[in-house]
């Protein structure tokens, strides 16, 4: 099985078996965006608690990608601090646009697989969604906090 195989069963898991999805009940951080570009829309809510992201759940509708990497970017930032989500929202944004990422500063874990949309610009806006949405969450939790 070649690496791009791997990366492809990845997304297609987050996709299918995506984590994280839903509602957070109690009183949360959200925020809506969309991509008018392909129709991809996403609502990401944060569980922020003394500027520590404690849970992270979406609901959405789009692309494999967009939907994958919603998945991904739950998982990663839980436990978090707002600053930490923040400079790993703004990592990944940097990973997808082609450049090299330091393993140690930025585990990669499952959202490797999506380093290869660096070859497909049109998908940025897919794989960034989510990340976009998580970076003015925390921002706005950041201001209330």
């Amino acid at each position: 099985m070649s690496l791009d195989d791997l990366y492809r069963r990845v997304i297609m898991d987050h996709y299918q078996k995506p984590r994280n999805r839903g509602r957070i009940e109690e009183s949360a951080v959200t925020v809506d965006l969309n991509n008018p570009t392909c129709g991809d829309r996403i609502s990401i809510q944060m569980d922020v608690d003394e500027g520590k992201i404690r849970e992270a759940k979406f609901l959405g509708e789009g692309c494999s990608i967009s939907m994958a990497s919603a998945s991904m970017m739950t998982e990663a930032v839980k436990g978090l601090t707002l600053e930490e989500a923040l400079h790993l929202a703004d990592l990944f944004s940097g990973m997808v646009q082609g450049k090299e990422v330091d393993s140690e500063e930025f585990p990669l874990e499952d959202i490797e697989a999506l380093q290869g949309i660096s070859k497909f610009p049109a998908r940025i806006k897919c794989a960034t969604l989510a990340w976009k949405a998580l970076e003015k969450g925390a921002r706005e939790a950041a201001d209330q906090g």
